[in-house]
C-alpha cells in the first residue's frame, strides 16, 4: 500500500477544489481515530478517509460517484477492503457495509460536513469552540446545512454501536486536532 505521501500526491491528481481536499482531511482524521478507537490500523483507515471521495470532481452524479474511486484505489493497488469501503460509502448504489472499515466511512463522512459547517458559523469560525451539543442543536435545524443527510449521521452511529454524542465527540476531536490542516 502506498504511503500517505503518495496517496497525497494521488488525491491531488484527481481533486483541484481545496474545500473538498480539506473534506477528505477532515474524514482522514476521524477514520484514524475510529482505528485508534477499534483497534485497527489507522495508516490504512486513514488513507481510505483521506482518498474515499477521489472521484468526486470526475463523477459529483451520485449515481457514479465511489464507483470511478474505488477503481482508482484498486489500480493504484489499495487492499480490498479500502477499496469497498470507497465503494460502499455512497448509499446510492445501495451496496451493504458489511465490514468495520466500511461501516466507520459511512458513519463519518457526513458527520464532518456538519461539524465544519457548525465551525464556520461560530463567531470565531475556529473548531475548537465547538461543542457537541452545538453539533447536536444545529443537526435539530433542519434548514442549516440542508444539504448534510442528518440519517446518515445517526444511522451512521447506530450501525457501529456508539451513542450519538460519543460519536459525534470523537469525529469532533478528531478534526480539532487536524485544525489548522482544515483551516477551521
Amino acid at each position: 500500500m502506498m504511503t500517505r505521501e503518495e496517496a497525497v500526491v494521488l488525491l491531488r491528481s484527481h481533486i483541484a477544489n481545496e474545500n473538498l481536499v480539506k473534506h477528505m482531511l477532515a474524514v482522514e482524521a476521524a477514520m484514524r481515530a475510529y482505528a485508534a478507537k477499534f483497534d485497527e490500523d489507522p495508516d490504512k483507515w486513514g488513507l481510505a478517509g483521506l482518498l474515499h471521495d477521489i472521484d468526486y470532481e470526475e463523477c459529483p452524479d451520485l449515481a457514479e460517484h465511489s464507483l470511478r474511486g474505488a477503481w482508482i484505489l484498486s489500480e493504484a493497488g489499495f487492499p480490498d477492503d479500502v477499496v469497498r469501503a470507497v465503494k460502499v460509502h455512497n448509499e446510492a448504489h445501495g451496496l451493504p457495509r458489511d465490514d468495520l472499515i466500511s461501516k466507520t466511512l459511512y458513519a463519518v463522512d457526513e458527520l464532518t460536513g456538519l461539524i465544519t459547517a457548525v465551525s464556520l458559523v461560530r463567531p470565531s469560525k475556529k473548531i475548537a469552540d465547538v461543542k457537541v451539543k452545538s453539533v447536536k442543536k444545529k443537526m435539530k435545524d433542519k434548514s442549516f446545512a440542508a444539504a448534510i443527510n442528518r440519517d446518515a449521521i445517526r444511522a451512521g452511529a447506530e450501525e457501529l454501536g456508539v451513542e450519538l454524542d460519543e460519536h459525534i465527540a470523537t469525529v469532533l476531536e478528531a478534526m480539532q486536532a487536524v485544525s489548522d490542516d482544515l483551516g477551521l
